[in-house]
């Protein structure tokens, strides 16, 4: 097969582990810079350019979108998508699992377990905002934000407060979320391929923080998941609409409940934590997958 690769940054762990699992396996990969992408929209022509040159037809793309151009990346993917390229991640799957809040809506839709979240625009209601989710202290999240940024732990009312006050004076959307405390600073990626979990692994944030994010110095390792919180990432997963994506979960003592749904999850902690060939895993779905114009909303909104 043929396969693209939309991705910024060639050099990255994971899409170095991409390219060499496909050619591995016989295919030949090409990382094109999305941002060097440009489209050509008109009446039955799919036109895709880069740096110049028209690009030709691909078997399969695998969109590994940064967040801070999931507009034009998905733009370029839909692009893909109407020429009939089978996406391993379609372009509305990708924009919902980045909207934090049309997210959480999707899943508590769906029944999934999730720690309270609440949203306002008013100022007003900020006290009673904090108040639904439980009281201080509560984490406050910035709608746009990624790894671990734009993330605070409020301790008390009159910091929680003033948090979301200064941020809505500044018309930042944020969602304010029950705090779990007895996850103690760790949380559970569950990484799922087509309709099975392959791996897992437990992330612990650095001394003193709350985040568990591998990028601020938190560290991982291999972790057994209940079937509990297996069928909640195949649930989450679902919901999105990904076929490929990381769940990542906190143990509360309600049960798992889902923090965020990463449609470009990294493989470099996943894979040495499990030791496992999760980049193998996913061209193996490709293989098994991958159909012209397979794409279930073929570029729709």
């Amino acid at each position: 097969m043929k396969i693209a690769m939309l991705a910024v940054n060639a050099k990255l762990y994971s899409h170095q582990r991409l390219k060499e699992a496909a050619e591995a396996r016989g295919h030949t990969l090409d990382i094109i810079n999305t941002t060097r992408c440009y489209i050509n929209i008109a009446s039955r022509r799919t036109e895709i350019y880069y740096d110049g040159t028209k690009l030709p037809k691909y078997d399969a793309v695998i969109p590994r979108i940064g967040a801070s151009i999931t507009f034009y990346g998905t733009a370029v993917l839909r692009q893909f998508e109407m020429a009939g390229t089978y996406p391993l991640n379609e372009s509305v799957a990708i924009g919902r699992s980045r909207d934090k809040l049309r997210s959480m809506q999707l899943m508590a839709r769906d029944g999934i377990g999730l720690p309270v979240t609440t949203f306002a625009r008013d100022p007003k209601f900020t006290e009673e905002v904090i108040k639904l989710a439980g009281g201080a202290p509560v984490v406050i999240k910035l709608l746009e934000g990624t790894q671990g940024l734009g993330v605070v732990l409020a301790d008390t009312k009159r910091s929680a407060t003033s948090v979301v006050d200064a941020f809505r004076s500044a018309n930042i959307n944020i969602l304010v979320q029950e705090f779990i405390k007895e996850a103690g600073g760790t949380d559970i990626r569950a990484f799922v391929v087509g309709n099975r979990v392959i791996a897992a692994m437990k992330r612990t944030g650095a001394d003193g923080d709350f985040r568990s994010n591998l990028h601020r110095g938190g560290t991982a390792e291999v972790a057994k998941l209940t079937p509990e919180e297996r069928a909640t990432a195949l649930r989450a997963a679902k919901s999105m609409g990904l076929a490929v994506c990381g769940v990542d979960m906190l143990r509360s003592n309600h049960g798992p409940v889902v923090m965020e749904v990463n449609s470009s999850p990294g493989l470099e902690g996943i894979e040495k934590a499990t030791g496992l060939d999760v980049a193998g895993k996913i061209i193996e779905h490709i293989e098994k997958n991958a159909k012209a114009g397979a794409t279930k909303t073929k570029g729709k909104g």
